[in-house]
């Protein structure tokens, strides 16, 4: 059995046919780890929503900004977007099991692998959340996407502020501090107030500000945080965080990491990992 974290797919079925393929991924015996993003943008997100619905319990996947603008426009939360590719899957005959399936992935998982903690999420984590605490603020979240209250949430949803986390926040401002950290974030300051604005890589990171993984006393520091999003970062392995968007919507791309394997004394050491590619064929402008 093999364990694979893929970072975003955003519609790009194709790519995901050939990396799937790549790797030999077979349902009955391997696992899928999805870092959000599974559609927009790209040619064919309903092709992709019905391939991995197809796969069953062998694919899990937390849902990342574009998978929650897709529940937005489904309910009339939100207005299309010139560059959204998402009328085949809104005007699609099996739109609403497409869409439950959706509402049915999580914000964030967390595994053991190897005895090495992972904690899964589409974009980051605030530097005063534990792993603990983002897989209960997580499933805040989720209960609303799932639950009854969802058409009238997600209007609410959107928003810069409040840009830092409090424990005595409560209501939709609470909710939006953690979808905007679980699916939006890339940089913040030292007392983890975030900024939206920046879509550059380190390089260009804002003054008075860092990226969050990178955050002094960040509290999820003693797991491995794995994560996409961030196509102008690309691929970033080191003992703490995991970087998986390597920009295959805009021409870059699709990667697989698989995890896992050691054997004997190395599962002590480092989590065991092997980075698997394919190259998109297409590709989109940002914005």
């Amino acid at each position: 059995m093999a364990l694979y974290l893929i970072g975003d797919i955003q519609g790009c079925d194709s790519a995901l046919q050939r990396l799937l393929d790549e790797i030999s991924f077979s349902a009955s015996r391997d696992t899928l780890y999805l870092l959000g993003d599974l559609v927009n943008r790209g040619p064919d997100s309903a092709a992709v929503l019905r391939r991995l619905m197809a796969y069953g319990g062998s694919v899990q996947s937390v849902l990342g900004n574009h998978d929650l603008h897709l529940l937005a426009l489904a309910y009339g939360a939100r207005k299309r977007h010139p560059k959204d590719t998402l009328d085949a899957i809104l005007d699609a005959p099996d739109r609403q099991p497409m869409l439950d399936w959706l509402r049915g992935q999580p914000m964030a998982m967390f595994k053991k692998i190897d005895g090495h903690a992972v904690l899964m999420v589409h974009a980051g984590v605030l530097p005063a959340w534990t792993a603990s605490q983002t897989m209960a603020l997580a499933r805040e979240v989720e209960e609303v996407l799932r639950g009854p209250a969802l058409a009238e949430f997600l209007p609410r949803m959107y928003g810069d502020e409040p840009s830092s986390w409090s424990d005595q926040l409560s209501g939709t401002a609470r909710l939006r501090v953690i979808v905007n950290s679980l699916t939006r974030l890339r940089f913040c300051d030292a007392d983890g107030r975030m900024e939206f604005a920046s879509k550059e890589g380190t390089a260009a990171t804002p003054p008075g500000y860092l990226p969050w993984f990178d955050v002094p006393g960040r509290r999820t520091a003693n797991v491995t945080v794995a994560f996409g999003h961030w196509s102008t970062l690309g691929w970033l392995a080191r003992s703490d965080v995991l970087s998986l968007d390597t920009g295959c919507v805009w021409g870059g791309c699709l990667s697989a990491l698989r995890l896992g394997g050691a054997t004997g004394s190395d599962k002590a050491a480092v989590l065991a990992q092997e980075l698997i590619q394919v190259k998109c064929q297409q590709a989109q402008k940002p914005g």
